[in-house]
């Protein structure tokens, strides 16, 4: 029994560390943020509501025909830590905003690409199949494990800790269908994993995204996978370049 209990502790150090990037959050840096840019807004003369706003066509042709759930990260720059995320719903053809919160992307920035422990969060569209985290599930309707191996290690600095009471998997480098915190890596370990959406601690991530605990509860229960969800994430100019 105490072989099993000191195995089952270093299982859930290990599956720790592969998120956000695989890298630690880096304890202790937090530093205050900028109010958030607001997302960009439909207007009389540009608007199309059948495309989600600030999106080139490179990306909204990246968008599954049959998504009718998107969540978009729009970063305030390139290197900037600060973001905004805004979920849109279809309704027929047309995608109407539903909710929007400040958020936190990578501590570095975006990059189309992303490798382990560069500190940027991966821009693209990605699948959102699955979600997990310390907590009990608070009535999500994507595939939910809660286990206390999602803890954030308790050498990272306190603001950290509650990072991964909960998240939701993005599929980039991962198995669809597995708990988030699966370590499997398809494109191997230096293409990094462990990309998620999570709870922020007020500053910059690895490379996860991060939002107030209210928009995990609201987005663990609004996500459907009926819906066919997608994360469309990015700094806003790289979404709405057409190269």
């Amino acid at each position: 029994m105490v072989a099993t209990a000191a195995l089952g502790s270093l299982l859930a150090t290990l599956t720790t560390l592969t998120a956000c990037g695989g890298a630690q959050h880096g304890g202790g840096e937090d530093a205050g943020r900028a109010a958030p840019a607001r997302p960009p807004a439909r207007s009389a003369a540009t608007s199309d509501p059948t495309r989600i706003p600030g999106l080139a066509d490179r990306w909204q042709r990246r968008i599954p025909a049959n998504s009718r759930q998107v969540v978009a990260v729009y970063g305030d720059g390139k290197d900037s830590p600060d973001s905004t995320v805004v979920l849109y719903t279809k309704h027929g053809s047309t995608w109407d905003r539903t909710r929007s919160w400040p958020a936190h992307n990578g501590k570095k920035g975006w990059t189309t690409d992303h490798h382990e422990g560069d500190n940027r969060s991966p821009v693209g569209v990605f699948t959102l199949s699955d979600a997990g985290g310390v907590r009990k599930n608070p009535g999500a309707k994507l595939p939910y494990t809660r286990s206390a191996a999602f803890a954030a290690p308790r050498w990272w600095a306190k603001s950290y800790w509650h990072d991964f009471d909960y998240v939701i998997a993005i599929d980039y480098n991962r198995v669809k269908g597995v708990p988030p915190n699966d370590p499997t890596r398809p494109q191997g370990a230096s293409k990094g994993g462990g990309i998620w959406l999570h709870m922020d601690h007020g500053s910059g991530t690895s490379a996860c995204v991060s939002l107030s605990e209210s928009g995990m509860e609201y987005l663990l229960r609004t996500l459907d996978p009926d819906r066919h969800p997608v994360v469309v994430m990015g700094d806003r100019t790289d979404l709405k370049s057409s190269h």
